[in-house]
């Protein structure tokens, strides 16, 4: 193997995080100032789903909704968005739901569109459900004033 094919072969490995023995690495992640800032692993299925709800209210502007109800078992693929059975412009006011907000309608462009952007399909990727579960890492953010 010549010397560049090893090099790039090297890179390669070291790109995707393996060892000598093909094993990954141990990677932690630190500040610029040098401080360990890797959150622990938390440990699968030691939490719970809050029960269903009333709306959570929002802590800062232009936060996304909270989602005040369990969705486990939800389908939300390419063809089919679970979400839409109650929280779609035609079906908002008979389920109780709180409707789509417009900006899901928009392309990247600002142009209206008349189905949901795709881009804003995915509804679990911005809107996530309560849990149990502890905070893995300490948090002293306060709401803003202005919310409320």
């Amino acid at each position: 193997m010549n010397r560049k094919t090893r090099n790039l072969v090297l890179a390669l490995i070291a790109s995707l995080g393996l060892g000598a023995a093909g094993a990954p690495l141990a990677q932690t992640v630190s500040s610029v100032r040098g401080v360990d800032v890797s959150a622990p692993e938390p440990a699968p299925g030691n939490f719970r789903q809050l029960p269903d709800s009333p709306p959570i209210p929002r802590d800062y502007v232009q936060q996304p909704p909270l989602v005040p109800h369990k969705v486990e078992g939800y389908e939300v693929t390419v063809n089919f968005n679970k979400c839409m059975d109650c929280h779609s412009w035609t079906r908002y006011l008979e389920a109780g739901a709180t409707k789509v907000s417009l900006t899901h309608f928009k392309d990247r462009d600002g142009g209206e569109l008349s189905n949901i952007s795709p881009r804003r399909y995915f509804c679990l990727q911005c809107h996530v459900p309560q849990t149990d579960a502890r905070p893995l890492v300490e948090n002293t953010f306060r709401p803003a004033t202005g919310v409320r």
